[in-house]
């Protein structure tokens, strides 16, 4: 994820800022329901073989990965949706090969999100979302990835988009453009719009672009993609302050978070997903989640059984 990456970021306040006031209403507006809340740690992909006795066990071959993958995180970031939408095959092959828990999390197809109508007028919206159903309940929320240059003067084609979305589906949305956050009113037009259509704004962690970590919520789920920095220092300090943040939402009343740590190249993103879960377990212990087990050494590589 190059967005908003710096190569120095020693001058880098990486503390959160306060919640959205409207987040505080949000969150106290929320039904009760039956039930733990569900928190999902996941990465960006499954085909990496540098996690082979690492996170995978050794001797894993590739078309294996995702089922090694849904055994240590119980949801993904899939970014290959964003090149094409998968055929019935590929679905039902996901759907199979995945444990019970996993949550798949579609990108929305570029040939969508970068449109100038957002696939409006044509087939690709009702085509994506007809493939992606057949995830059936292992489909969790997709999200839309808006270009930087998409601003707030394309809000009324957001409108129309959401509108046309199939609200059985859980979705939410990243925004990029600068427009969106450089003034109150235009990020309450667009949050408002995510609301009243029970859309989740995705919070973008990142070192070049504060803006992004607006703190908004605008339904019972968040969406958090966090990208560190190589494992450095400030990684972990910002981990422990999001967690400290979630717990807090939890308690008033979230039902769901999605949390996807980014690391270079990924090669490095189950080690901070590992650090993520950790401070889960003691700081939201009402939840149910689980997340990567690291393997340590070459025995037990060998020894650690999937299945």
């Amino acid at each position: 994820m190059e967005f908003g990456k710096l190569p120095d970021i020693s001058k880098v306040d990486f503390g959160l800022p306060p919640d959205a006031p409207q987040t505080e209403r949000l969150l106290a507006s929320l039904p009760e329901e039956a039930g733990a809340p569900l928190f999902f740690i996941g990465c960006t992909g499954w085909s990496m073989k540098e996690w082979v006795g690492r996170v995978y066990p050794k001797g894993t071959k590739a078309k294996d990965y995702l089922k090694a993958y849904s055994h240590q995180f119980n949801t993904i970031e899939l970014n290959t949706t964003h090149y094409r939408i998968p055929d019935e095959e590929t679905i039902e092959k996901w759907y199979r090969e995945s444990e019970a828990d996993f949550r798949f999390c579609p990108k929305v197809p570029q040939s969508i999100s970068h449109s100038q109508n957002l696939g409006l007028g044509t087939a690709l919206i009702p085509s994506f979302c007809e493939s992606i159903l057949g995830l059936k309940e292992k489909l969790g929320c997709c999200f839309l990835q808006l270009p930087p240059y998409f601003d707030i003067r394309r809000l009324p084609v957001l409108e129309k988009f959401l509108k046309a979305f199939p609200p059985e589906i859980p979705l939410a949305i990243e925004l990029r453009h600068e427009s969106w956050f450089s003034n109150p009113q235009n990020g309450e037009a667009v949050f408002s719009l995510l609301e009243h259509h029970h859309i989740a704004p995705v919070i973008t962690d990142v070192a070049g672009r504060r803006d992004v970590l607006h703190m908004r919520l605008t339904n019972g789920t968040a969406m958090v993609r966090f990208v560190g920095n190589g494992l450095h220092p400030t990684d972990f300090s910002r981990i422990d302050e999001w967690i400290t943040r979630l717990a807090g939402w939890f308690r008033k009343g979230l039902r769901e978070a999605y949390f996807f740590p980014h690391e270079p190249d990924n090669l490095l993103a189950p080690e901070l997903a590992a650090y993520v879960l950790e401070k889960a377990l003691q700081a939201i212990p009402q939840a149910l989640t689980r997340g990567p087990k690291l393997i340590e050494g070459k025995e037990q590589g060998q020894q650690m059984s999937l299945f």
